[in-house]
């Protein structure tokens, strides 16, 4: 009996995958024929099976403009928005599974001071550098901040196996506040490149091309597959390091692969992207009341959930609205509140219990 509630279960899950696979299929569809040029579901349908097949009959009838407006044009950026949602969000699960705090995000450890503070650098001192300048920047100050954050919460003082999230998360806002106020520190030199900077510290996707698209993809997925293959271990570091162990886990090795993994993830989507908060907070969070807290379901879920959100939340700001607002802006009025109301809830819920 209980291997076939098992069994339901997993169907149920599976179901909910495929549902929420088409969900995001159909927004992504439906954002490519949204804008100031509008073009009908069914001919953006025909442009992309005519990009993929090469067949061009179906295209004989069709202005040239509407393929160079959904494939040059919104789809690289529609994309982009996709996988950099999906990659915030897996980077979340993490992050909350390791540091065993809801409120974890892939900014907890500094990771958004430092693109922030790396994309500073190359808009002041070198604005010529080129179009990918920035990215690059963006992605090694990322990524130096993260090593410095594991190299200031490592050391025999904290654990037996060199890390604890207490430590992290505390390395992480130390690090974030020095970043911080090397931020302002370059935005007040920067005269006319201030507002450059504190456009791209705002989040957006516009002028994505292909190359972010195939950047993003290979990075995300490669780091989702790493991070889904330890994802049975998660759940039992989730569970405590004594228990871990006993089970023949090495809960420090684990956690730094799945810590470097998912912060590298969250490094190229910001570097990508600029900086967009409450995505890597929220769908987790969320995602939980559906699958329950085993992150083999989790993570799957939460994937697919990120790019919905995402896609949804740059279709908004890109073709409903009547000026285009910063996309970090807009996920940060949305999911600011709503996160406050679910704080709240749980504060109240748990006070009850211990009452």
């Amino acid at each position: 009996m209980a291997k076939r509630i098992k069994k339901l279960l997993y169907r149920h899950m599976a179901w909910k995958f495929i549902l929420l696979l088409a969900v995001l299929s159909v927004a992504v569809l439906i954002s490519a024929g949204m804008g100031y040029l509008k073009i009908s579901f069914y001919d953006v349908v025909n442009i992309i099976v005519t990009s993929i097949t090469g067949n061009t009959e179906q295209m004989k009838d069709m202005e040239d403009v509407f393929s160079v407006v959904v494939m040059d044009v919104r789809l690289p950026r529609i994309l982009c928005a996709v996988i950099v949602g999906a990659g915030l969000a897996v980077s979340g699960c993490v992050y909350q599974g390791i540091l065993l705090n809801p409120l974890a995000d892939p900014y907890t450890l500094g990771i958004s001071a430092g693109a922030a503070f790396g994309a500073s650098l190359a808009f002041l001192f070198f604005p010529e550098a080129g179009l990918y300048a920035i990215p690059c920047f963006a992605f090694s100050g990322a990524v130096v901040t993260l090593f410095v954050v594991v190299w200031l919460s490592s050391g025999k003082t904290f654990s037996r196996d060199g890390l604890s999230s207490n430590s992290l998360i505390l390395s992480g806002i130390i690090v974030a506040s020095i970043l911080s106020a090397g931020i302002s520190f370059l935005k007040y030199i920067a005269d006319e490149e201030v507002s450059v900077i504190i456009f791209w510290l705002m989040g957006s996707f516009a002028s994505k091309t292909w190359t972010d698209v195939w950047i993003l993809l290979m990075v995300v997925s490669t780091g989702s597959l790493i991070i889904y293959f330890y994802s049975r271990d998660l759940n039992v570091i989730a569970l405590g390091s004594r228990m871990a162990s006993t089970l023949g886990i090495n809960t420090g090795r684990v956690t730094m692969i799945l810590l470097i993994t998912s912060s590298l993830v969250a490094a190229v989507c910001v570097a990508v992207s600029g900086i967009i908060g409450f995505v890597g907070l929220l769908v987790p969070h969320m995602m939980r009341s559906m699958t329950g807290p085993d992150n083999t379901r989790l993570i799957p879920v939460s994937l697919l959930a990120g790019g919905i959100l995402m896609v949804t939340a740059d279709t908004i700001t890109r073709a409903v609205l009547p000026v285009e607002v910063p996309i970090g802006v807009l996920t940060a009025l949305i999911g600011g509140p709503f996160f406050c109301y679910v704080f709240r809830r749980n504060h109240l819920r748990n006070r009850g219990k211990q009452v």
